[in-house]
């Protein structure tokens, strides 16, 4: 970008942080000095709650922004100045499985296998619940000799040990083993070819279904050699079946704001957070907090939060090194969705706790940072206020602001039209379309019920159990379990149909009408999106 782009693009951020300002604080009077009834108040309360929500939000989306083009010249994770890498200290490339598919394992495995760092040890961690009562024990035999078999054949070092705190506690159970302090009721058969005895510095994690490319390990490695108080680096996810499915490839184009200025952002404020996969560990960092947090589902930023109270550093590489699998169809998608809510969220009571026994453990920006991160998903509840505002208004006439559209146009436009200039802009410049990330952002608000059942039992302190999203598989959701996206398309169109003889018989002003119906529209245009989310595709070679 020229000095010139990146002065004009500082304007427009400043111009957007104004914006936003103006608005909440002409918003905030307005509700104030209005005399309404307290019914009334309390819906003007939620939506003022809401639109402050969705306005902080994108503050600290053009705060990150604004770290991005503004720092040039401070220290910078990127491929352009990748250290030398003069040594090869030891790494176990680490993958934990709960009874995944045979061919998606081996896949990784292999990729895995063509790592071409030299000093790697390759650990398969099987997590499989072979003991659970109720199973076909034929059927789980067959599977535990399968995996035998394939490790075998690669040459991959096989972990297994008696289950407990899924994905987290068999991480750390591996990490007691390979620190000499195995806990009772573990297995470990090496299947390398030349057993070495090394303790690796770095540990590697990945899913199950990350496919690394072969020059994944040695940046990374040298970046953490380079330096000593990092105590990961993270990457970026992108899903192979990306162009093959379409709940896929909405979930990674949602995915795909997250990891472009947001994590480069988080990154420049030492900020940013561990995603659990594609992500390289010192060890040394990892036992200092008594390895992955065992009491969340989202251990992966719970144990971030361990690494910076305790003055380690962190960083995000944004190179692609490893392709996954996308959720497939609707169903797993808010699978996914609801695991990485409830986790998030019930984080933010952790987040709250530390941050009120002792403020200057940390300092403001990563503060902000965690905040911001640890209430996204409650944006759930933000999406269903403001789809339900509109609809009430052009029935009932409530709340009555939604009368008075001049106060949209002189302080809510300009926010708008800022806010999609500046997130069109900044996202072109990084190769994306518009029409494309419209598809993440439609798939976004149509799992707002996720998100506020997710949000809601996170804040009440759920811890929910771990499950893995499902893969090579298509399949649509029944109807009713889309009840209330349906249920709020068939309120919209109620709306609109009621709000449509409001406008031909005269009944408010026209201005406020055509406005309200103008959002009932787009919501209603949003939530029958599911119907096309939901349609079950054939796999593709």
């Amino acid at each position: 970008m020229s000095r010139l782009g990146k002065i004009i693009l500082s304007l427009t951020v400043a111009a957007g942080i104004a914006s936003i300002l103006l608005y909440l604080m002409a918003r905030t009077v307005l509700f104030f000095l209005a005399p309404v009834l307290w019914y009334e108040k309390t819906l003007a309360a939620l939506l003022l709650l809401a639109e402050a929500f969705t306005m902080v939000h994108a503050l600290g989306y053009f705060l990150n922004i604004r770290h991005v083009i503004a720092a040039p010249d401070r220290p910078r994770f990127s491929m352009d100045n990748v250290p030398e890498l003069t040594a090869y200290p030891p790494v176990a490339i680490i993958v934990s499985s709960f009874r995944e598919p045979l061919e998606v394992i081996e896949a990784t495995l292999t990729c895995f296998y063509n790592l071409t760092y030299s000093n790697k040890h390759i650990y398969f961690l099987d997590d499989t619940r072979y003991d659970l009562p109720g199973q076909d024990t034929q059927l789980m035999a067959s599977y535990r000799r399968s995996v035998d078999d394939l490790c075998r054949r690669i040459g991959v070092n096989l972990f297994r040990r008696k289950w407990r705190g899924a994905k987290a506690g068999m991480v750390n159970d591996f990490l007691d083993f390979l620190a000499g302090r195995p806990k009772a009721g573990f297995e470990f058969t090496p299947f390398e070819d030349i057993p070495r005895r090394e303790t690796e510095k770095y540990v590697i994690l990945f899913d199950a279904d990350m496919n690394p490319l072969p020059d994944f390990v040695e940046p990374l490695v040298a970046f953490m050699e380079a330096n000593p108080r990092l105590a990961f680096i993270q990457t970026p996810q992108y899903y192979s079946n990306f162009l093959t499915n379409r709940v896929a490839r909405a979930a990674g184009l949602q995915q795909a704001v997250f990891y472009e200025y947001i994590c480069e952002g988080k990154s420049i404020q030492d900020a940013m957070f561990c995603c659990g996969t594609n992500v390289i560990f010192r060890r040394e960092a990892l036992e200092s907090v008594g390895g992955f947090d065992e009491f969340s589902v989202t251990e992966d930023f719970a144990t971030s939060l361990k690494f910076h109270i305790k003055g380690w550093s962190s960083a995000y590489l944004n190179k692609v090194c490893a392709f996954g699998l996308g959720p497939e169809d609707l169903g797993g998608y808010f699978r996914q969705q609801f695991r990485w809510a409830l986790g998030t969220v019930g984080l933010l009571r952790t987040i709250l706790g530390t941050f009120l026994r002792g403020p200057g453990r940390l300092p403001a920006a990563k503060w902000w940072e965690y905040f911001l991160s640890g209430s996204h998903y409650f944006v759930g509840w933000v999406l269903f206020i403001m789809m339900l505002c509109p609809v009430l208004y052009l029935i009932t006439g409530v709340p009555s602001f939604f009368a008075r559209p001049e106060l949209y146009l002189l302080f809510f436009l300009p926010y708008v039209i800022l806010t999609l200039v500046l997130f069109v802009y900044t996202m072109t410049q990084r190769r994306y379309r518009f029409k494309e990330l419209a598809v993440g952002i439609i798939l976004q608000a149509l799992t707002f019920p996720v998100y506020m059942k997710a949000s809601l039992l996170g804040i009440l302190g759920y811890r929910g159990t771990f499950k893995t999203t499902p893969k090579g598989s298509s399949k649509a959701l029944p109807l009713y379990a889309l009840w209330i996206q349906v249920g709020m398309a068939a309120a919209c169109a109620f709306a609109l149909a009621f709000g449509g003889m409001r406008l031909l018989n005269g009944d408010g002003p026209v201005s406020a009408l055509l406005a309200n119906g103008f959002w009932t529209f787009y919501h209603l245009g949003l939530l029958s999106t599911a119907l096309y989310f939901n349609h079950p595709e054939e796999p593709r070679p």
